[in-house]
């Protein structure tokens, strides 16, 4: 299905492909292990190859007065706003021309049946909102502090034009990053580095808040809760930039690309300028060695975020985006390369032990043969870290699909997806960065629409927040003269984010999903003429409860 806007803001679903994803979600298996002989007593399938996607299962048998249930998959793209990346395209755009590819960026994300946006509000101790703790970013008009023109809040447009079209819009905030490489105008008066200079270190061309000083800490924590409590986001998104990536020279940039590569060090690393804070924790009496209290520093924030978040907003979902190799104590055989640990000193195994996160999203930046990093053995790897259950979705690469000589192929983004869905606890997948989507490099969107994304899907539910399933919904639909007219209203009690459709052409359910702001549809007439015969609707609140279903329209 594909949902078009009208200019009476009323929703036309277009009949599309087969919709078969409902059961091919629902149904994945858990493990790569090979599956037990049936009932039937049918033989056992052969293993499967190592790194090869599971084939998906077959859908259940057709009943034509019960839909399959609802695809469950998290499909979100990246948008970066640090150096321009993705959004806005350069720092000198009118406000209209930034709302512009916006709605660009959303239109295209909706057409590919993706369900979330991971948007960065906060590149580097700034904001692309009106804020009374951090500067105005210079990405969005070219000097810091300066805001953009007739009083336009981007955060704000943002979430609306993304609920307008039934996506989730998640804050996306670097914790520690004061200043990129890439900044050109002078730090405004209110930025940190000019309010509290003592918590803001030099490390190579970077600025960097110090995460063993209390005030940067408790910025990073308060600039989060601030917008929590005023904006109304989905999810809160911290990336993986905790202490900075190791640089070997003052004038250095860019040391992410050398621990992508597989790189471990083995230079001389310039060390982090922290000195005046480690010293004074020894002298009030501290006992780890220095690099467990750097973990100590990170793992207090991440333990105070989840805990406050959920204080103010108890549906907003947080999640983190660590990098994607676990520590090297635990890693499996064969796997090498950087370690976040030890560098970074993100201790992500420990944050998944004690559920202070609702999703993970390590950055599996590999491919699939890539043997020291392969992309499933890392997923694996993380899945059994995660004892608590949270979602563990993965980041996906799709960026690498360029023009260099390390491209990756829409073929290996297609075969990622393949594997997280062979393994249940996974049932979702961030793509970085929504430009090569927005650019189709190679076909890749094409591809994934064809082959990944043939119907719309809900988010996975998040019961540890809430399992409270909303109120059914009232429906009245009658037939018309293009398709057939639904007009849908929430329940009492909890309120309704989406509302999940499933309309029956023939012998094949197909299904959508409409944002409750948007409760009158039009289930138009497929490319033969032929009409829906039966109509089953259900509410889903924001943490993806599913109410009790009901029957809109039969064709009599």
């Amino acid at each position: 299905m594909v949902l078009v806007f009208n200019a009476k803001k009323r929703l036309t679903l277009t009949a599309g492909v087969a919709g078969v994803m409902a059961a091919l979600l629902e149904g994945c298996s858990s493990t790569p292990t090979a599956s037990v002989p049936g009932a039937d007593g049918a033989p056992t399938p052969p293993p499967r190859q190592p790194g090869a996607p599971a084939p998906m299962p077959p859908p259940p048998p057709f009943d034509p007065n019960m839909p399959p249930p609802a695809p469950r998959e998290f499909r979100a793209a990246w948008v970066s706003t640090v150096a321009n990346i993705d959004w806005p395209s350069r720092n000198n755009l009118s406000s209209e021309k930034q709302q512009a590819e916006a709605i660009a960026i959303l239109e295209r994300s909706k057409a590919l049946n993706l369900n979330a946006i991971v948007l960065q509000v906060r590149p580097s101790a700034d904001a692309i909102y009106p804020s009374e703790l951090e500067p105005w970013s210079e990405f969005l008009t070219g000097q810091q502090g300066r805001a953009p023109k007739g009083g336009y809040d981007p955060l704000q447009f943002w979430i609306e034009q993304a609920h307008a079209r039934g996506l989730e819009l998640h804050a996306w905030f670097n914790p520690y990053r004061a200043r990129h490489a890439t900044a050109k105008s002078p730090l405004a008066r209110n930025h940190i580095a000019n309010t509290n200079p003592e918590a803001v270190k030099t490390y190579g061309r970077y600025l960097w808040m110090d995460p063993g000083e209390s005030a940067a800490s408790q910025r990073t924590l308060d600039v989060i809760l601030d917008v929590v409590r005023r904006y109304d986001i989905d999810g809160v998104h911290i990336d993986d930039y905790f202490y900075p990536y190791p640089i070997d020279t003052p004038n250095a940039a860019g040391p992410e690309g050398v621990a992508l590569d597989g790189g471990v060090g083995g230079k001389q690393e310039l060390e982090f300028p922290d000195q005046p804070s480690w010293q004074r924790y020894l002298l009030g009496g501290g006992t780890l060695d220095r690099a467990h209290w750097r973990r100590q520093n990170v793992n207090s924030l991440i333990e105070a975020l989840y805990l406050g978040i959920h204080k103010e907003k108890s549906w907003v979902r947080f999640g983190i985006s660590p990098f994607g190799i676990g520590r090297p104590d635990r890693r499996p055989p064969g796997i090498v390369g950087f370690s976040q640990y030890d560098k970074l000193y993100a201790d992500a195994e420990l944050w998944l032990a004690n559920g202070w996160l609702d999703y993970l999203a390590p950055q599996l930046y590999w491919p699939v043969a890539q043997a020291p990093q392969a992309f499933d053995v890392l997923l694996d790897y993380w899945l059994a870290q995660n004892t608590r259950a949270r979602h563990v979705w993965p980041g996906l690469y799709t960026s690498r699909i360029d023009n260099t000589a390390k491209t990756f192929t829409p073929e290996e983004i297609v075969k990622q997806i393949g594997v997280t869905r062979s393994r249940a606890g996974v049932r979702g997948h961030l793509h970085f960065s929504i430009a090569a989507l927005m650019e189709n490099r190679k076909g890749v969107a094409d591809q994934l629409k064809a082959q990944a994304y043939q119907t719309a899907a809900l988010s996975p539910a998040t019961p540890w927040l809430g399992a409270e399933a909303p109120a059914a919904p009232t429906a009245q639909a009658r037939r018309e003269t293009t398709g057939v007219g639904v007009r849908l209203a929430a329940g009492a009690g909890k309120p309704v984010s989406h509302y999940a459709i499933w309309s029956r052409y023939g012998s094949e359910w197909r299904f959508a999903v409409a944002p409750a702001s948007r409760p009158v549809l039009l289930l138009a007439d497929d490319a033969a003429g032929a009409a829906a015969e039966m109509v089953v609707v259900s509410a889903v609140d924001r943490l993806g409860n599913e109410s009790a279903r009901v029957s809109a329209y039969k064709r009599s």
